[in-house]
């Protein structure tokens, strides 16, 4: 073992746990990476960047262009409008046509992006039938998934591995090289998921109120304000409630009259009633501290904090949200959007204290108060969507043709080799800008960076892999280890360690380790390559285990799962497509 080898191995090992438990985020780790390669002269200099230039980023900007422009033109929202009108007539064909058209639509667009946009659209359609989110949300992120293998584009991931496969000398995978592997797993999965799978998610009734839903009641207290108290005349930035005993004041009520989400600057005054949310122990100690008296017999429902044009929604952070990152203190909530944060429901439970400084993660379902009309705005903006409103995007006929053109036409030129795969997803992404189906503007926002910065991040340390030798020292060792065992047994192993790895990191990233080890030790074996990679490109999008991919973040909250729920369900279902592919695989491209 060289010191160059030893030397990537330790990052690599350090770069796992830093995926793992995200101390920061996937794609800084990515890039720090990349970057201590280079300061340490494990990758040359003119190679370090190239993934950043490559194949792989300039197919995916373009499709992320293009689906942009998809979504902008309301053709997306044709698909809700038909299964609206489908379900409407045929309650019972809710769930296989939810799945099949979140499928279709994650068949040609990102997987992610897919579940994003159905996610409102299914919580409403759960509300109106009376059926549990519970058992809608996960079958719909699942269906997101497996639809992952049925095209090249259908997920990064597949173009990641496509362009790991170049850099080894390989031909990329061709757009419809993975359907006979694909089409398959995502038939079987949709009917474990339709007469198994969905049997063995837990129904959890929604409660009637936001109240009940995020348990709040427990956490609200009604405070008086004596004669003789100290805060009369001081304004609630003085009495320091909020800064000093970590109580937010909902609502002042004076003489009946009452005021929701007052100002900073409002002035107390003896006889007040204050509506205040906290821990328990802080509402206690207020009563020793500040001499106010607690009335022990209050009762609270949602309609105590809507009113004066304010009302409550349950908000969700989606993928490429501002928001995801910062605090309710660092984003100014109260200040710039007059929108107040109550609670926050996260796979790690319910958070009703301190707030304003918990930083927002995606698939956070936020209980906010604040105006509709605010709130609605914030929408607009793709800082959250709002749950059970399904919102009526603008249908313009004649670009939404011009786009669907423009997107079948660039799948026809790539499919038939007419033009390189990056040459017709850069022209789709120039045509949409040129037929001013979406500005540049509007297209940049929604453009997923943090991926791009991981996946060219990763792709220099498939370059490093490859020159430092490690890539063959790994082999050398795996090969050793394998000896004369079945090469079955060997793609097994390749599809449970990629598989293992998608659950604390990303799958472009899993790929980009575990590519260059599975294409040498085939090579090594005398084996074909190919079979291996499409072997992990099948493995790096079975992300059924945890809820850590961003399709099941993002559903975790809404459909009040807990962590086991995707294990139990998930399980059977990383055995079927393992099934699938280790018989498929190796007839299609064989050992």
């Amino acid at each position: 073992m060289t010191p160059s080898i030893l030397l990537l191995l330790i990052i690599l090992v350090v770069a796992l746990l830093f995926f793992w438990f995200e101390w920061i985020p996937p794609d800084v780790t990515a890039l720090g990476v990349l970057l201590t390669l280079i300061v340490l002269g494990l990758v040359p200099l003119e190679q370090a960047f190239s993934g950043f230039g490559s194949d792989t980023v300039m197919v995916i900007l373009g499709l992320l262009i293009m689906t942009a422009a998809l979504m902008r033109t309301g053709v997306v929202e044709v698909v809700s409008r038909n299964l609206l009108e489908f379900t409407s007539k045929y309650p019972r064909g809710l769930l296989p046509a939810t799945m099949v058209a979140v499928a279709l639509l994650s068949a040609i667009i990102n997987n992610t992006a897919a579940a994003a946009f159905f996610l409102p659209v299914i919580l409403g359609l759960s509300q109106r039938s009376k059926m549990s989110a519970s058992r809608l949300l996960m079958p719909m992120a699942f269906a997101a998934i497996l639809a992952s293998s049925v095209t090249l584009v259908s997920t990064s991931t597949n173009i990641v591995v496509s362009g790991l496969m170049t850099q080894s000398g390989l031909e990329p995978i061709g757009m419809f090289e993975l359907t006979p592997v694909g089409l398959p797993v995502l038939v079987a999965g949709l009917l474990y998921m339709l007469f198994f799978g969905q049997k063995l998610i837990p129904e959890r009734p929604t409660p009637t109120t936001l109240t009940d839903l995020f348990e709040l009641r427990p956490y609200l207290a009604e405070l008086r304000i004596p004669p003789d108290s100290a805060l009369h005349g001081t304004t609630l930035a003085e009495s320091g409630l909020g800064r000093n005993y970590d109580l937010t004041v909902l609502a002042v009520i004076r003489e009946g009259k009452r005021q929701l989400d007052p100002s900073a600057d409002a002035t107390l005054q003896s006889g007040d009633m204050l509506l205040v949310e906290g821990s328990s122990e802080a509402i206690l100690k207020i009563k020793d501290i500040a001499g106010i008296d607690i009335q022990a017999d209050a009762k609270f429902s949602d309609v105590d904090l809507q009113g004066n044009g304010l009302g409550l929604a349950e908000v969700v952070l989606l993928p490429r949200s501002p928001f995801i990152g910062r605090t309710p203190k660092s984003l100014k909530m109260r200040e710039r959007f007059q929108i107040q944060v109550l609670a926050i429901n996260r796979r790690t439970g319910v958070v009703r204290s301190k707030i304003a400084d918990t930083r927002l993660q995606l698939g956070d379902v936020l209980l906010v108060q604040g105006k509709q009309k605010q709130i609605a705005a914030l929408q607009s903006e793709s800082a959250f969507d709002v749950l059970g409103v399904m919102e009526a995007q603008r249908f313009n006929r004649q670009q939404a043709l011009t786009v669907m053109g423009i997107f079948m036409g660039t799948f026809l030129l790539a499919s038939f080799k007419i033009i390189p795969l990056p040459a017709a997803m850069l022209l789709g992404a120039f045509l949409v800008f040129v037929t001013r189906c979406i500005t540049p503007d509007e297209a940049y926002r929604q453009v997923d960076w943090k991926i791009l910065i991981l996946i060219g991040s990763m792709l220099g340390l498939g370059v490093a892999m490859q020159t430092t030798g490690t890539a063959e020292f790994l082999a050398d060792r795996l090969t050793t280890f394998v000896g004369t065992l079945n090469p079955l047994w060997l793609l097994t192993g390749f599809f449970m360690l990629t598989v293992l790895l998608t659950q604390p990191m990303s799958n472009q990233a899993a790929a980009a380790v575990v590519i260059p080890v599975a294409l040498q030790t085939a090579v090594q074996l005398d084996l074909n390559p190919r079979t291996f990679a499409m072997m992990i490109a099948i493995a790096a999008s079975t992300s059924y285990l945890t809820p850590l991919e961003p399709a099941c973040l993002m559903v975790y909250g809404p459909g009040r799962y807990r962590f086991m729920d995707f294990l139990k369900v998930g399980g059977l279902l990383t055995v079927v497509v393992f099934l699938l592919a280790i018989l498929l695989t190796p007839l299609l491209w064989p050992l």
